[in-house]
């Protein structure tokens, strides 16, 4: 791609170009051992400032409602995000990069033993806070209670403290904070696909919102995705198809 001043001006009006980088979702990102961010989201973020030939700052937040709200303030130019229509009222996404799966978490003595059984009255599910399975679980659970984590790495435990009757989460981050425990199992069968993609403010126009949905499919075409994910251990996430 080639990238004229009126891109670079979009994506970097500071002269760097500050990404949204999400440390509640473990697929995307994580804190290094030196304490800086690194994964996924940081390898694509680095990429793009290159091609772009701009410094790039990392904004790191602990949420995903918290990176989508930077990015449509304006306060970050580039996030990750899954992609949901709540979020693209003020985001414009790309096709998702990658595809990661939304699991259910019960008790081993919980009657619940099916995605079907959660929807019922009087169950309660721990989402986090303004995850992406937050707002999907939002509009198509009927008779559950949503009950709200702080993030989404607390979500069991606040499942554990509250007592309450099932966690939802992305699969990976519900086994590993059970990693080690009893009692515990994940029910049999995703109860959605989480759509991850790059986005930009739509106040950042047109043109920026198609050069970044290009460079995802660079990203993707080259191998690049894949490459991210090998290199961070990332397993049970797919490379999204090739829009």
């Amino acid at each position: 791609m080639t990238t004229d001043q009126d891109i670079v001006q979009a994506f970097a009006p500071t002269g760097k170009l500050r990404a949204s980088i999400n440390l509640g979702n473990p697929i995307l990102a994580h804190r290094t051992a030196e304490g800086s961010a690194g994964g996924v989201s940081v390898d694509l973020a680095t990429a793009l400032a290159a091609q772009l030939d701009v410094p790039l700052e990392l904004v790191v937040v602990d949420a995903a409602g918290k990176s989508v709200d930077v990015v449509a303030a304006e306060d970050a130019d580039i996030g990750f995000f899954a992609i949901d229509p709540k979020r693209s009222a003020s985001i414009a996404f790309t096709e998702p990069y990658v595809l990661i799966e939304g699991y259910y978490l019960v008790r081993e003595d919980s009657p619940v033993q099916s995605n079907a059984d959660v929807d019922s009255a009087g169950t309660r599910v721990v989402v986090g806070k303004g995850s992406a399975y937050d707002l999907y679980l939002t509009r198509e659970l009927k008779l559950a209670e949503i009950v709200h984590a702080p993030t989404s790495p607390t979500v069991v435990k606040t499942f554990l403290e509250g007592d309450y009757d099932v966690a939802a989460g992305v699969k990976q981050q519900l086994e590993a904070d059970i990693a080690g425990m009893t009692g515990m199992r994940l029910l049999g069968e995703r109860f959605m696909v989480i759509r991850q993609a790059m986005g930009v403010s739509k106040s950042r126009g047109d043109k920026a919102a198609a050069f970044l949905a290009r460079f995802v499919e660079d990203m993707k075409a080259s191998g690049r995705v894949s490459e991210a994910l090998r290199d961070h251990g990332i397993r049970g996430a797919t490379v999204a198809p090739l829009a």
